[in-house]
């Protein structure tokens, strides 16, 4: 069993009902989802003139190896109609994978950790509130480390919305 370190997010349409639907199809396809953290509101990152986004960390029990979770991740955005037309553009939902117990993965499909996890604060605060001593694989800090250091300055507020 591998445990699995997610991103989620979104910023067209039900922002909360995306995540919602996305962590249903997660469970149901790619495993156990056992713990999530509030839903973050973000700023867009890259291409700023567009709406806020809301993020979500997840921690994923899956018996699904690295590649097989990425590609599953793929077709639930894809079933859930992500368009992906413009890098870094808006999106119904975005699904990231941060880290895998771990792992060091430099693959065509991915690589993990996800290469701009110690740079984006909307990644590393939701982490930091599940899974704050879990240890970078190449940096060997912790998220709150990270956190601590990350010298991002987009503003990331924490949404008082259910994320049930």
């Amino acid at each position: 069993m591998n445990t699995a370190y997610l991103l989620i997010g979104g910023n067209l349409g039900d922002r909360q009902f995306y995540l919602q639907k996305a962590r249903e199809l997660i469970q149901q396809f790619c495993g156990n989802i056992v713990h999530y953290s509030a839903i973050y509101e973000t700023a867009a990152w890259g291409i700023t003139d567009q709406p806020s986004f809301y993020n979500q960390a997840l921690a994923l029990e899956t018996s699904l190896e690295p590649e097989k979770l990425m590609l599953e991740l793929l077709g639930i955005e894809e079933c859930m109609g992500r368009k992906r037309s413009i890098k870094m553009g808006p999106r119904v939902i975005d699904l990231d994978i941060l880290l895998i117990d771990g792992r060091i993965i430099n693959s065509s499909l991915l690589t993990l950790p996800h290469p701009s996890l110690s740079i984006r604060r909307f990644a590393l605060l939701p982490l930091a509130e599940i899974a704050p001593m879990l240890i970078h694989p190449i940096s060997v800090k912790t998220i709150a480390q990270l956190l601590d250091e990350c010298t991002d300055k987009l503003d990331v507020q924490k949404k008082t919305i259910e994320a049930n």
